[in-house]
């Protein structure tokens, strides 16, 4: 498909973006520029248009699609008569969000508490004998509250990161942000 000269700069610019913010989202760079690349066209491509707009090798854009068909960012479709598959992206932007922040909770905090976890046990196995190692074990306690507090808290915001709640997100945006600038005027009213 034939793109106007502008459509195509910000379609390489946007693709580059995504590609740079992937490893903020703990996802790698190709993995975000294809979902970029879906998520700008309209129409769903195929795996060959996909490598050819990208410049990757087959096997890093099958291994990336399927990873982005497991995810949900993405949806395979096909044509009838067409053995090829083709690809388009998730478009709520809503959904995406929350995907990745679920994605990236289930890989990164997860297993840290888990390791956590089995750090306590070490520290158990030896007796707590000593001081260090029981302070030692309040620290990692008070680490794996944090954790879980958050793992909580996203659980239970998650479900309502959409476009329909905009106006609740706004509203307990709002409330923090309130709260903060009262609690900033009181520190300053401390001093």
């Amino acid at each position: 498909m034939e793109h106007s000269k502008a459509y195509q700069e910000a379609l390489d610019q946007f693709v580059l973006l995504w590609g740079e913010m992937a490893s903020a989202w703990g996802i790698n760079k190709t993995m975000s520029q294809i979902h970029a690349l879906l998520y700008a066209e309209s129409q769903p491509l195929d795996t060959d248009s996909i490598m050819e707009t990208l410049d990757i090798s087959r096997g890093n854009a099958n291994m990336n699609l399927r990873r982005l068909v497991d995810w949900e960012l993405i949806h395979k479709t096909g044509y009838p008569g067409d053995r090829k598959d083709y690809y388009s992206a998730e478009t709520d932007v809503w959904k995406i969000v929350s995907t990745i922040i679920r994605e990236r909770q289930q890989r990164e905090i997860a297993p840290i508490r888990e390791n956590l976890v089995k750090c306590v046990e070490t520290l158990e196995s030896g007796g707590l004998e000593d001081q260090e190692s029981k302070e030692f074990k309040v620290r990692i306690e008070n680490y794996m509250e944090f954790l879980e507090m958050f793992e909580r808290f996203t659980d239970a915001l998650l479900p309502y990161i959409n476009k329909k709640n905009l106006g609740f997100l706004k509203q307990l945006v709002k409330l923090v942000e309130v709260k903060e600038s009262l609690a900033g005027k009181k520190k300053n009213d401390d001093r």
